[in-house]
C-alpha cells in the first residue's frame, strides 16, 4: 500500500513539535526523512506526537521498496501487519498509553526468529513454506514493548557459515559495497539497519553472527551474556552457544533493545535468572574507573594491516577514556565444537526426506557431526564449562576486553560462494571465542579501509556485565564520529 511522504501531515501543534524536535537531540527539520532518526531519537518524537508511527512504517516500506531489490536484506515484508499495528499504537498513544521507547518503533527479524502466522524459513528450501503458529519469546517481548515487526531478514542458510552468500533467497550484499558480502550469518539484519530500513533487527549469534555483520556493514551488533535473552522459538544450531541480541546504528538503540529482551523465560532452557538493570542509565556510567584489557595474542595476529590501524587508533581513544590499560592472556580456546553434533541433531529427521533441499556448504557442516561419539561430546561440554569458569578470572584483573571484531575486510560474493567454508572460518576466528566464553561482547564502528569498507572494534565483559560494555561502548562512539557514515545508497 502506498502512504502519504513524511511531513504532508500535521500531527501537533507547531510549540509541541518544537520541544519535540529539542528534544530529539539533532535539527530533525533539517531532514525529510524519519529513516534517519536513531530508535532513541525517533522513539522521542514519537512520544511527543511529533512523529506518526504509521508514517515511519511507511517511510520504511517506501525505503525498502526502492533500495531493497539491490541488498536482498529482506525475505518477507509484513507490510500490512505493520500498518496494522502502527495504527493500533498510535491510538493508544493519543489515549495516552506509551508502552516504553520501543513504542512505533519498526524492527525487523532475521528469518530463523519464529514469528505466528508469517513464514519463518532460515533461507532454505527445506523451510521454504514453514509457517510457525507461536511467535518466539524474543518476538513476543518485543511487541509487548512496543515495537513494530516489518518483516522477515535472509540469512546464511540456518547460520550455519557467516557470508549471506548461501542463501535459498540468493545472496545478501553489503550497502557499502554491492559485490561484497554482509557478513553472517545475520547478514541481511547487518545490511537492513546499515541502508536504513528498518530502525533495528535481531540477528542471532553462535560463533560471531551478529558481530561479524555488524562490523562488515559499519553498524552496532550485541551479542549478550548466554542465557539474558531467550532463545525459545529460534531455529536452533547450537543450543549450547545460540545468542540472540539486538543489531542498531548506536549503542543507546542496543541498550533499549536489549532492556525488552533481557530477562528469564522458565521455558527456555538456556535462560539465566538475573537481575536486569537499567541498560541506558548504563550509557552514564563513567568510564574513567574501568579497566581494559587488550589479549594480542591470537586476537591480533594474522590481521589486515588496515583494521589494526584502526584498532591502535581506537586503543588510543580507549586509554583516554578509562583508568588503565594492559596486556591479558586468556584462557585456551576449545578446538572441538559442540555445534556439529547440535547441528545434526537438529536436522537428522529433516535429512530423511528433504536432504537435496540443502546447499551443498550447509549439508557438509552438518554433517561432520554424524559419527562423533557421545563420550567426545561429553568432553566437549565438559571443556566448554571449564572455559567459561576460565574467563571469569580474567576480569578479576580488568573491567572488559577489547579486540578487532574481524581478522579481515569483507570479500565478494564470488569468493565467498566459491569457499564458503574457508571464508567462514576465516570470518569467525576473532568473534567465536566469546560465544565459548558466554560473555556480553559487541561490535561497534572504528574506522574505514581505503577503500571506504567498515571496521569493527569487539568490546567484551564479564558475565552479565552489559553494563560496563555498554558503558565503554557508549563512551567510545560518543568520542567519535564512525558510527554516523551512511553507506552511498540514494
Amino acid at each position: 500500500m502506498s502512504r502519504a511522504p513524511f511531513g504532508r501531515r500535521q500531527f501537533i501543534t507547531t510549540g509541541a513539535a518544537a520541544a519535540a524536535l529539542l528534544l530529539s537531540g539533532r535539527a530533525f527539520a533539517q531532514s525529510s526523512d524519519p529513516t534517519d532518526l536513531s530508535i532513541a531519537e525517533a522513539s522521542r518524537l514519537i512520544r511527543a506526537g511529533a512523529l506518526s508511527p504509521v508514517d515511519l512504517v511507511g517511510a520504511y516500506v517506501e525505503r525498502i521498496s526502492r533500495l531493497d531489490g539491490r541488498l536482498n536484506s529482506f525475505i518477507t515484508l509484513t507490510e500490512e501487519r505493520a500498518v496494522a499495528s502502527a495504527r493500533e499504537l498510535e491510538t493508544e498513544l493519543a489515549n495516552g498509553h506509551w508502552r516504553g521507547p520501543l513504542h512505533g518503533i519498526p524492527i525487523a527479524l532475521k528469518d530463523n526468529i519464529d514469528t505466528a502466522g508469517v513464514r519463518t524459513t532460515a533461507a532454505s528450501a527445506v523451510f521454504a513454506d514453514r509457517i510457525p503458529d507461536q511467535d518466539a519469546e524474543v518476538v513476543t517481548r518485543l511487541t509487548e514493548a512496543g515495537a513494530i515487526i516489518l518483516g522477515k531478514l535472509n540469512m546464511h542458510e540456518f547460520a550455519y557459515g557467516a557470508t549471506s552468500a548461501v542463501t535459498h533467497f540468493g545472496p545478501v550484499r553489503n550497502p557499502w559495497d554491492l559485490d561484497r558480502i554482509p557478513g553472517g550469518s545475520s547478514g541481511g539484519s547487518g545490511a537492513a539497519v546499515a541502508a536504513r530500513l528498518c530502525a533495528g533487527a535481531l540477528g542471532t549469534d553462535t560463533g560471531g553472527s551478529i558481530r561479524i555483520p555488524a562490523a562488515h556493514c559499519g553498524i552496532v551488533g550485541l551479542k549478550p551474556t548466554y542465557g539474558l535473552a531467550s532463545i525459545r522459538g529460534i531455529i536452533p544450531l547450537s543450543v549450547s552457544l545460540d545468542h540472540v541480541g539486538p543489531m542498531c546504528r548506536t549503542v543507546a538503540d542496543s541498550a533499549l533493545m536489549l532492556q525488552a529482551l533481557a530477562g528469564y523465560d522458565p521455558r527456555d532452557i538456556a535462560s539465566v535468572r538475573a537481575t536486569v538493570p537499567d541498560y541506558s542509565s548504563a550509557l552514564q556510567r563513567r568510564t574513567s574507573a574501568l579497566r581494559v584489557g587488550v589479549p594480542r595474542t591470537f586476537f591480533y595476529e594474522d590481521v589486515d594491516p588496515q583494521i589494526l590501524d584502526a584498532i591502535e587508533r581506537a586503543l588510543r581513544v580507549l586509554r583516554d577514556l578509562t583508568l588503565s590499560m594492559r596486556e591479558v592472556d586468556l584462557p585456551a580456546r576449545p578446538q572441538a565444537r559442540p555445534v556439529f553434533v547440535e547441528a545434526y541433531a537438529y536436522h537428522a529427521d529433516h535429512l530423511v526426506e528433504k536432504r537435496d533441499l540443502y546447499a551443498a556448504s550447509t549439508l557438509e557442516r552438518i554433517m561432520q557431526g554424524a559419527d562423533v561419539a557421545a563420550t567426545a561430546y561429553a568432553e566437549v561440554l565438559y571443556q566448554l564449562t571449564l572455559g567459561r569458569k576460565a574467563i571469569a578470572a580474567v576480569f578479576e584483573e580488568v573491567d572488559v576486553l577489547v579486540t578487532p571484531t574481524l581478522a579481515q575486510l569483507p570479500v565478494s560474493i564470488d569468493v565467498a560462494q566459491e569457499s564458503p567454508l574457508e571464508v567462514t572460518q576465516t570470518l569467525i576466528r576473532n568473534p567465536a571465542p566469546f560465544n565459548f566464553y558466554a560473555i556480553p561482547t559487541i561490535s561497534i564502528p572504528c574506522g574505514f579501509s581505503r577503500e571506504g569498507l567498515p571496521i569493527g572494534l569487539q568490546i567484551s565483559g564479564r558475565a552479565l556485565g552489559e553494563v560496563e560494555v555498554l558503558a565503554v561502548a557508549h563512551a567510545y562512539e560518543q568520542a567519535t564520529d564512525w558510527h554516523e557514515r551512511m553507506p552511498p545508497l540514494a
